[in-house]
C-alpha cells in the first residue's frame, strides 16, 4: 500500500552521495517531520559510457547496484545521524537520474533534489538533473543548494 492510500504525504528525494544531495535529504527529513510525510530516498545509477569501449571488463549491474545501495545507506546515515525520526524507504534504480526521479515522483507530494554549484556566477545555475526535475515533475519541486 502506498503512502497516498494510507493518507500520509510522500516526499521523494534524489540522493547520489554528493554534499548537495545529503543536504537535500536533510531538508526532506525536516519537512517530513513537520508534515508527517514519509521519505523515499532514491539513488539512480547508470553504467558509465567508458565501460563500453576497448577491452575493459564490465562489472555486472549487481555491482553497480550494490555500490549505489552502499552510497545511499551512507548518505542516509549522515543525514539522520543514525537516528531516523520519519519513515525512510531506500531505493536504487538503474537509469538516468532525471528521468527516474521524475517518474518516481509522479504520485508524490514533493520532489527534493540537490544542486551542485561551481562557484561564482555559474554557481547560481541549477544542474541538469534539478533543472529537468523542475521542468518535468508533476508535483512541486524543491532544489536545495550545498552550503
Amino acid at each position: 500500500m502506498d503512502a497516498t492510500a494510507q493518507g500520509s504525504e510522500r516526499i521523494v528525494v534524489g540522493v547520489d552521495g554528493s554534499p548537495a544531495s545529503v543536504r537535500a535529504l536533510e531538508w526532506a527529513l525536516h519537512q517530513a517531520e513537520r508534515t508527517g510525510a514519509s521519505v523515499e530516498a532514491v539513488h539512480a545509477w547508470e553504467v558509465p559510457a567508458m565501460y563500453g569501449t576497448g577491452m575493459m571488463v564490465l562489472p555486472s549491474g549487481e555491482d553497480f547496484d550494490k555500490a549505489a545501495k552502499q552510497s545511499l545507506e551512507r548518505a542516509v546515515a549522515q543525514a539522520t545521524g543514525g537516528r531516523a525520526t520519519v519513515p525512510i524507504e531506500l531505493r536504487t534504480v538503474s537509469g538516468h537520474a532525471a528521468k527516474i526521479l521524475v517518474e518516481m515522483a509522479e504520485n508524490a507530494d514533493l520532489l527534493v533534489v540537490g544542486s551542485r554549484g561551481h562557484g561564482g556566477f555559474v554557481g547560481t545555475l541549477v544542474g541538469s538533473v534539478s533543472q529537468s526535475a523542475v521542468q518535468h515533475a508533476t508535483c512541486p519541486v524543491v532544489v536545495v543548494r550545498d552550503k
